[in-house]
Order: C-alpha cells, then structure tokens, then sequence
C-alpha cells in the first residue's frame, strides 16, 4: 500500500460531507440527485465532493441512461482501517504494559507501607 493513498483517503475522509455521502452509499448506490437531497448545497457542490471520492478510489461512477449511480468502494476503506489497527494494537499493548505496571507499583506501596 502506498502512502499516497491513505493520504488520498484520509483528505477525502476529513470532510464531514463526504462521510455523509459514503454512509448514504454504504446502503445502496445512488445518483447525485438523491445524494444531493439532505444537504443544503447545489449538484455541482456534490459533485465536487463526490469528484474527491472518486480521486481517493472511496467510489465508483457508472453512467446508465442519463443517470450516473455512484457506489462505494471498500478496498480504500480497508486499508486505511488496516493502517489504523496496527496502530490500535500497539497502543492497546502499550496500555496493557502501562496497567502492569501500575499494578506492579500499587504492591510494592503497600508492601513498602505494610513494613513501616
């Protein structure tokens, strides 16, 4: 995985509407009237958005009559949640050595005020 893709993926990924548009996709494809309905900006606006989805490889456009129904695609979505999880696993471990330890200096407390 190169790293112009998750770089792709998490610039696209940092606009509130277009995480709208993909959880609207994640239930079906659509075509940019339909996405366009709940927010209050024009086509062209979606477009664009829809524009930097494409760019990232979060969805795919097909061209059906006059209709363009967009679809999401998770194989971005999946490597960026792979580059995500080996850093989710290094700070759980990291939390668990944390918790250890504390543990291990709470004993030696009360086995150091047990003495006194």
């Amino acid at each position: 995985m190169r790293a112009d893709h998750l770089s792709t993926t998490f610039g696209a990924l940092a606009d509130p509407t277009r995480r709208a548009i993909l959880a609207r996709l994640a239930s079906g494809e659509a075509n940019v009237t339909e996405l366009a309905k709940p927010f209050d900006m024009s086509q062209p606006a979606i477009s664009k958005h829809l524009k930097v989805l494409e760019r990232a490889g979060l969805i795919s456009r097909s061209r059906e009559a006059q209709s363009r129904p967009c679809r999401l695609e998770a194989r971005r979505l999946q490597e960026a949640t792979a580059w995500m999880e080996h850093y989710r696993r290094f700070w759980e471990e990291s939390f668990d050595r944390l918790d250890v330890y504390l543990d291990d200096m709470k004993r030696k407390a009360k086995g150091h005020a047990r003495k006194e």
